[in-house]
């Protein structure tokens, strides 16, 4: 039985963070494994296609050799409101031998499947959301320990600029790091430019905080890797900004910067950095970007190459 063995009928591990998820169905399924064979007495379903009826037949399947199933169900946020509600139903009265482990990027509190599951318990529901951007090189850099090495703080933003944010990857790139790493001494940032290969894409939203930063070099530095990004879309993103900023500036002007969210339509994270970007241009020379915008986008639709346009005008724009 899954409650003599300490084991809830059901969890939900429930984040955008895929290595903690990994983590959870491993030392789940490392305590099933304890009670019998598991190839056996495990069955797995795809919230996206899965039917809730499935779900439940499989959880109310006896064991075979064993006292517990293990049925897992990815992609949980993705059920059919049906679907998801025969689970909720199951969960109140649930098999005594059956664990039931569902694995979510971001299932809602205020869900009916979210809430039948944390009834069974504190434990029941296991945060793996991901951390912030500010705070992913001490993850990495924690990571790193159980590898068995160690990073210099260089090197874990070097790590995450080349192989992104998702924590997976970066597990995976720590392991190859620790293999070929020798000695005791910290991995430099040269080390892992060496090699790490690039796997991932600058986002667009960087290169947009770049141009509002006036750095010129990194601008170049983050459209190098942009080959999927469109230069039409990504020069419509810097004119939303460029009169975002605009804005900004006036309201500071009138005194009214508090107010900043509420004009520019945005949450309050998104526009804190706005008072400190819009202080980098004067506001003649955002007027004077949104009129050469205006004429590099006619140049780039009349037969102009459209990257040397937007690069042309981008760096005349950052250029103090």
């Amino acid at each position: 039985m899954a409650e003599q063995s300490g084991l809830l009928p059901a969890y939900l591990a429930n984040g955008d963070d895929a290595l903690k998820r990994e983590r959870v169905a491993q030392r789940l399924n490392r305590r099933v494994a304890q009670m019998g064979d598991i190839s056996f007495n495990s069955e797995d379903f795809d919230g996206e296609s899965a039917r809730g009826a499935d779900i439940v037949a499989a959880c109310n399947t006896l064991p075979f050799m064993s006292d517990v199933r293990l049925v897992t169900v990815k992609n949980a946020d993705k059920l059919r409101k049906a679907d998801s509600d025969a689970l909720v139903d199951y969960l109140e009265s649930p098999a005594p031998t059956a664990v039931l482990a569902l694995y979510a990027n971001g299932l809602a509190k205020n869900t009916r499947l979210y809430k039948a599951i944390s009834k069974l318990g504190k434990a029941a529901v296991i945060d793996c959301a991901s951390v912030t951007k500010r705070e992913l090189p001490s993850l990495v850099a924690q990571m790193a320990k159980s590898h068995g090495i160690t990073l210099r703080s260089d090197a874990s933003s070097a790590l995450i600029e080349l192989a992104g944010e998702d924590t997976v990857r970066l597990d995976a790139e720590l392991r190859k790091l620790a293999l070929a790493h020798v000695g005791d001494m910290a991995v430099t940032a040269e080390e892992v430019k060496r090699l790490v290969g690039r796997t991932t894409e600058a986002k667009p939203w960087e290169f947009v905080d770049a141009l509002s930063e006036r750095d010129a070099a990194k601008c170049m530095r983050l459209r190098s890797r942009m080959e999927s990004t469109s230069v039409y879309a990504l020069l419509a993103m810097c004119i939303t900004r460029i009169r975002e900023l605009a804005m900004t500036h006036a309201l500071m002007t009138r005194g009214q910067v508090g107010q900043l969210s509420e004009f520019v339509k945005g949450p309050p994270w998104k526009v804190k950095h706005y008072p400190r970007y819009a202080r980098n241009y004067s506001a003649e020379e955002l007027r004077a970007a949104l009129r050469s915008a205006r004429d590099t986008e006619r140049a780039m639709k009349s037969g102009a190459d459209p990257e040397t346009a937007f690069e042309t005008w981008y760096l005349s724009l950052v250029s103090r």
